[in-house]
């Protein structure tokens, strides 16, 4: 017998739903257009839907015009981005999440400090490049795997340290962390871990799903990490597993009579597209969603000091 099964938690986190509310109040307080440096979310339906509404997506700083209003993307940006706007004299907001913004302060902590900071993550992320450069060029060492530490050349080591990217594989980085610390074994890391509670909680419950579920359907852009990571998380468990941006994406011979399909979404995916899955499934002959959940969340961050009036 057929049966849908569908993740709890999934979808929108604190820090997107506040990043996307932030545009949507800027436009609301400022008028048409304002810029966002990036993708304000890595989610091609969040971003289409911004843009509808008069948001402008640029690469670079210098792409916005003068006296323009600019957004920093939920990823975190450089030192080095936050000068170039400042000396643009541009009306700047940013949207970081705030658990990067605490993994930037740890990273700063360190280097202050002396420590040689080691940052786990994947280069060319935003994030990433974000984090990189709260400190001078060349200071923080990238890896991203157990077999990096082995090449890894550090100045002392006894002054190290490491941050993570927030949007890791849980399990993954559990292997990194543990290879730094039997070649290093004075490295200090967070007091609390660097992968934010959305993509822990989150791999936690596509766990739970893929245990039960011949295959995984994953909501999210393919060039959001912490979708990518739910993806790989169904698939170790078992399930063959699918990252789709939306229904259209769905392929019936992905399935076989008898099939239990699981569904979740990315921290950046809007739960609008998960209806749409169940409803595609639906419309195939397959039953309404069954919740498999792992717990709730009720994490809510607030909105920066000028758009809260």
């Amino acid at each position: 017998m057929n049966q849908v099964l569908l993740a709890e938690p999934r979808g929108f986190c604190a820090g997107v739903d506040r990043a996307i509310e932030i545009v949507e109040k800027a436009l609301e307080v400022y008028g048409a257009p304002v810029y966002v440096r990036h993708e304000i979310v890595h989610n091609r339906f969040v971003v289409e839907s911004l843009k509808a509404k008069g948001a402008v997506f640029i690469d670079e700083v210098d792409d916005a015009p003068d006296n323009s209003l600019l957004i920093f993307s939920a990823h975190g940006v450089s030192k080095a981005v936050r000068a170039q706007g400042k000396a643009r004299g541009l009306r700047v907001i940013d949207a970081t999440c705030p658990l990067v913004t605490k993994v930037h302060l740890e990273l700063l902590r360190h280097y202050k400090n002396g420590d040689q900071v080691i940052l786990i993550g994947h280069a060319g992320h935003p994030e990433v490049e974000g984090t990189m450069g709260q400190a001078p060029d060349g200071t923080v060492l990238l890896i991203s795997t157990p077999e990096d530490v082995a090449t890894l050349t550090v100045d002392d080591p006894e002054k190290i340290a490491y941050v993570t990217q927030t949007t890791l594989s849980v399990d993954d980085t559990k292997d990194v962390i543990e290879a730094l610390q039997a070649r290093f074994p004075n490295v200090q890391g967070p007091k609390r871990e660097d992968i934010c509670y959305a993509t822990s909680n989150r791999q936690a419950a596509v766990k739970a799903l893929a245990s039960r579920s011949d295959v995984v359907l994953v909501l999210g852009s393919k060039n959001s990490s912490n979708s990518n990571r739910l993806r790989e998380v169904a698939e170790r468990c078992g399930a063959k597993s699918y990252l789709i941006d939306g229904a259209e994406d769905v392929k019936s011979e992905w399935f076989t009579d008898g099939d239990r399909i699981g569904i979740t979404a990315g921290a950046s995916a809007p739960e609008v597209l998960v209806d749409q899955v169940a409803d595609w499934l639906r419309g195939h002959g397959y039953p309404a969603p069954e919740l498999v959940s792992v717990g709730q969340e009720n994490v809510v961050f607030i909105l920066p000091e000028e758009l809260r009036a």
